[in-house]
């Protein structure tokens, strides 16, 4: 066991000169000041963006002075013609008794006017429906073939231009009858935007898409399922929108000329009474359903398209 035995030096050992020994000098520490608890880092507070009300502005200011400036016009119309042309307070008070019961029925020409936009909807359903049953169609064979290209251009170009109300007797003649004449015109009217617009997308489908096709030795039914219905039916969904367009506009012509019930027979039969505030009244009436449906196709096709569908 080893022992340390510390000595006091002598005092011949403190006046002879000894020899330098290096001795560490030790670390001088400085005394830490104990911890003091701290409160926790508060998180910085996002700053929030100030608003922009910009595009809002946009959205809203220029159709309600769009609005403002057609019932001013029409309220300088109303008051130059003393009276026998109904001004917008006037009107609209009629519009509250009219849609107070849209759904009366007194007789088969004396019905709300809910029943006759309903009436006028049925057979835009059906002839519409009809033409892109053959429409579509026709126009995927069109665009695929070029000999039948050739060979129904030129019809298509003689018979689009026809006013709807000349097809109307020919329906009347061959149908012998109101309703199914005004489906006709319908049909005969509609087809041929949806004809022309798949046909016209069925040719500009790529070239490489058919050259893979017939590299993989697809048949006619997949390259029509699997390639070009996905590329044609942004084309095809473009002459649906028109068609419904133009069936709407017809059957309006058509009811005023064969009657019955429907939005077109009300407007006629309302200026036979001389009642100017309902024709402005179904006015209305018929651009808000245009313009639901126009919207209902719209949606319709942003929903199946990866491209936005501009009106």
């Amino acid at each position: 066991m080893v022992a340390a035995v510390f000595h006091l030096p002598r005092e011949a050992d403190i006046a002879a000169p000894s020899p330098s020994v290096h001795v560490p000098a030790k670390p001088m520490t400085v005394a830490s000041a104990p911890d003091v608890p701290t409160a926790p880092a508060q998180p910085a507070k996002a700053v929030r963006a100030p608003r922009d009300f910009s595009g809002l502005w946009l959205r809203i200011v220029p159709p309600l002075l769009g609005f403002g400036l057609l019932l001013l016009v029409w309220e300088l119309v109303a008051a130059r013609s003393a009276g026998s042309f109904p001004g917008p307070a006037e009107t609209w008070a009629q519009a509250v008794k009219v849609f107070a019961d849209p759904f009366y029925s007194n007789g088969p020409n004396d019905q709300g006017v809910g029943w006759n936009v309903l009436a006028s909807l049925q057979r835009v359903a059906v002839g519409f429906g009809l033409a892109a049953l053959v429409g579509i169609p026709a126009g995927f064979a069109v665009g695929r073939s070029v000999f039948l290209a050739r060979m129904f251009n030129p019809l298509i170009s003689l018979l689009r231009p026809v006013s709807p109300l000349a097809w109307l007797p020919i329906g009347l003649l061959v149908f012998k009858g109101a309703n199914p004449a005004a489906i006709w015109t319908i049909f005969i009217c509609s087809i041929w935007p949806m004809v022309i617009n798949t046909a016209v997308g069925v040719q500009r489908v790529p070239q490489d898409y058919m050259n893979v096709a017939r590299v993989l030795d697809l048949s006619e039914w997949k390259i029509l399922t699997r390639i070009l219905f996905p590329a044609v039916l942004p084309y095809m969904l473009t002459g649906v929108r028109l068609a419904v367009g133009t069936a709407w506009l017809v059957i309006v012509a058509a009811e005023m000329l064969t009657g019955g019930v429907g939005i077109g027979f009300w407007v006629w039969d309302e200026w036979n009474n001389l009642n100017v505030k309902n024709i402005i009244i179904a006015i209305f009436v018929i651009g808000i359903v245009g313009l639901l449906l126009e919207m209902a196709l719209v949606k319709l096709a942003t929903a199946f398209t990866f491209e936005e569908v501009k009106s």
